[in-house]
């Protein structure tokens, strides 16, 4: 867009911490195009602090404008589980995009088992799918074309777990505490010299403007107004988070109506919710709130002791 180079890195509603080092390495490739080594990341959510880093790793100055910084962020109250679901659509990708995707979500999870530890909050859990069905691995996409990345991936007997469910599948992937992963990220980055600016864009021209020669847009939704992307799609999550309990090591996905997850964090039980294509309220429905904990409830008043 005149003399700047603009890359978009917007993320991944459904998968966006899980790709985020995958998605910002891609985003880097891009910017390598420009001889200038000075950059704007707009956006300081996991897309942006991750591509500020990776940009910081290949020599580059990097300056990190958003109108909130870590907490307050979407990020911040994101599920965290490595797990690339629900980002595109098999029936209508291109071979092209597979191969992208698959460089990504490989790149990402390399990266993020560099960080395992307590330092970021990034840890090897047990995920129990919880079905009403017989459901093979070759439903699911990434099962299916991704099997080096899945651990442990097995359908197991009645006398293997607790739970009421009848049909119970088990993988072993990585969780990633938001909260404390992107401060520590956000630290990482100043630490390596980045400058944080808190600045939001009312129009593109002011975002053209900046003195960096190359911008990487990572608005998420907010380059529908920037950039004009009439294609961008919200999709809404409710979570419920209740008080910590140490003796969860483990998560859950499904084994009720709706959308269900429990993913066990040292800041609380997170437990979802919905995924509620093109909804924009931010206002916490009250009856879906209800549904969740009842929900949960039940799953776990049926498991067997």
């Amino acid at each position: 867009m005149g003399e700047k180079l603009v890359v978009h890195n917007y993320g991944h509603g459904g998968g966006g911490i899980t790709l985020s080092w995958g998605s910002s390495a891609l985003a880097v490739r891009e910017a390598a195009a420009s001889t200038e080594r000075r950059a704007a990341v707009i956006g300081s959510g996991i897309m942006g602090l991750t591509t500020a880093r990776l940009l910081q790793d290949r020599g580059w100055s990097v300056t990190v404008y958003s109108k909130a910084f870590p907490p307050h962020t979407t990020s911040n109250i994101a599920g965290g589980q490595w797990s690339p679901t629900s980002v595109f659509d098999e029936a209508r990708a291109t071979p092209e995009f597979l191969a992208q995707y698959k460089d990504a979500a490989r790149i990402a999870h390399h990266s993020f088992q560099n960080f395992v530890g307590s330092g970021y909050g990034v840890s090897w859990k047990e995920n129990y799918f919880l079905n009403s069905r017989r459901v093979p691995p070759s439903e699911s996409y990434y099962l299916r074309e991704l099997p080096e990345l899945f651990a442990s991936v097995a359908e197991l007997e009645p006398h293997e777990h607790p739970f009421s469910s009848p049909f119970v599948y088990r993988v072993v992937t990585m969780l990633i505490e938001p909260g404390l992963f992107l401060r520590r990220t956000m630290t990482d980055v100043r630490d390596a010299g980045g400058q944080f600016v808190i600045r939001d864009f009312g129009d593109r021209s002011e975002l053209l403007a900046l003195a960096e020669p190359v911008i990487v847009n990572c608005t998420g939704l907010g380059a529908a107004a920037l950039f004009g992307d009439s294609e961008l799609v919200p999709v809404r999550g409710q979570l419920v988070f209740v008080p910590p309990d140490d003796r969860l090591d483990y998560l859950t996905i499904g084994g009720g109506t709706g959308v269900l997850y429990m993913f066990p964090r040292p800041d609380g039980i997170l437990l979802g919710g919905t995924f509620e294509r093109g909804a924009t309220h931010l206002t916490p429905d009250s009856e879906t709130t209800t549904r969740i904990i009842n929900e949960h409830a039940r799953i776990a008043r049926e498991m067997r002791l």
